[in-house]
């Protein structure tokens, strides 16, 4: 569930190495007297295409596209399922999260080998962990890489100088070194203030699960819930902060979260790449440098989040779907998209990029967070394995859990809750 950001980067640069019209190649020889092929694109929250998409039909007159945008993942994902069971219905470029692409690796036979009917020659334009996770275990690449989500941490430095915490990037990083020290300052700021430490206790928790090496699945498919011991203890540690009065107990993305921001109702924000564009649209202009962010992450950092693009069997365009596809997650188009949007690129020329390494965010106090982020993204040497029904576990079986607790249901019998409700979905 994924939200959670330039002109084409040195154009010279970036069109000899990866190639700016590389994907497009052929596409516009192909008008007939047929009229423009028509290709639909269906993504969720924000991936920074509009006007990107508007650039690739001024560029391909015979090439006409309509964006399916929807709000949240969960429902999304469900829907192209369903649709995808179904045989019908789906856009000819369908953008899949990664917490729900094991979902869809198994079901390869219903999405065309990019490797095949794409492009030649793409296959080092990704990080390679990146790429990799995109390929179904038959060895289809189903998906081509948008963007990743590295792991930094937002605050409220206002709120951190209440309570008598540093509130510069350096200052903060004993705070933030590892999920002890983490609650720790939590329990300081909530005792000073009064005031919740982070928003939910299920968006802390999945980051944490996220770091693990493996999580709520081993890669046999088994449920890895009770031999995993790093899930329960970051359970324990979430809990226990929240019963402890560090939650604010909000659900993310509801309207109540979404206002916590402008409320200043949490100091401290898990913040992927993506959730930047998140906190700034939510908090709005009146908290303009109140934020900021910084690459101390406890434990480390990690991933949490980002998106492929997928072109299902369904498409009756498969060939101009894909060259589509292919230009949007070249560096360049996602350059463009990460500073809209701030989704961090997956690619590895767009992560080299001068361009993106000085960009900087004004909200976050002038953070270069392109440099901030390029760094964080290098401590990922792997993802995680995502086994069937891994996005389903964390929405519809932890964060539920994690909820209940926060409102008053014990930890144990929340833990319970999880133990049970995975085992229903993977049997």
């Amino acid at each position: 569930m994924l939200r959670a950001l330039l002109t084409c980067v040195s154009a010279v640069a970036l069109v000899a190495a990866a190639g700016c019209g590389s994907s497009s190649g052929g596409t516009d020889q192909a008008n007939t007297a047929n009229g423009p092929v028509e290709l639909t694109v269906a993504t969720f929250t924000e991936f920074g295409y509009e006007d990107l998409l508007k650039e690739y039909e001024q560029a391909h007159s015979n090439i006409k596209i309509t964006q399916r945008k929807t709000g949240q993942g969960g429902p999304y994902h469900q829907e192209f399922l369903t649709k995808l069971a179904a045989g019908s219905g789906l856009a000819d470029v369908q953008a899949l999260e990664e917490g729900h692409l094991s979902d869809f690796l198994d079901k390869s036979a219903k999405f065309n080998d990019l490797n095949q009917i794409g492009p030649q020659g793409l296959q080092d334009r990704w990080l390679k962990w990146k790429y990799d996770a995109g390929k179904s275990k038959d060895g289809k690449l189903i998906g081509y890489g948008t963007d990743i989500g590295p792991l930094a941490m937002c605050y409220r430095t206002d709120m951190f100088a209440a309570a008598g915490l540093p509130t510069d990037p350096a200052g903060v990083k004993s705070l933030f070194a590892t999920w002890d020290s983490y609650f720790a300052a939590g329990d300081q700021f909530t005792k000073a203030t009064g005031k919740a430490w982070f928003d939910s206790s299920a968006q802390v928790f999945n980051a944490m699960i996220n770091q693990l090496d493996t999580g709520y699945l081993n890669t046999d498919d088994t449920l890895a819930i009770e031999s995993n011991p790093g899930i329960k203890k970051s359970w324990d540690q979430v809990t226990s902060a929240a019963t402890h009065g560090q939650s604010a107990k909000l659900t993310a993305f509801s309207p109540e979260w979404n206002s916590g921001f402008k409320q200043g109702a949490f100091a401290t924000k898990t913040c992927p790449s993506w959730m930047l564009g998140v906190v700034k649209e939510q908090a709005g202009p009146e908290n303009a440098g109140k934020w900021a962010v910084t690459d101390a992450f406890p434990n480390g950092g990690g991933n949490w989040g980002g998106s492929y693009l997928t072109v299902p069997t369904q498409s009756k365009h498969p060939k101009e779907a894909a060259e589509l596809a292919a230009w949007l997650t070249a560096p360049e188009q996602q350059l463009k998209a990460f500073k809209k949007t701030g989704n961090f690129p997956s690619q590895v020329k767009a992560m080299e990029s001068p361009e993106l390494l000085a960009t900087t965010n004004d909200y976050f106090g002038a953070t270069k967070i392109g440099e901030l982020f390029a760094a964080q993204a290098k401590k990922v040497t792997k993802a995680q394995y995502k086994g069937p029904k891994d996005g389903q576990i964390q929405e519809n079986v932890t964060s539920p859990a994690l909820s209940a607790v926060e409102q008053g249901k014990s930890p144990s019998d929340g833990w319970q809750q999880v133990v049970d409700g995975a085992k229903k979905l993977v049997r």
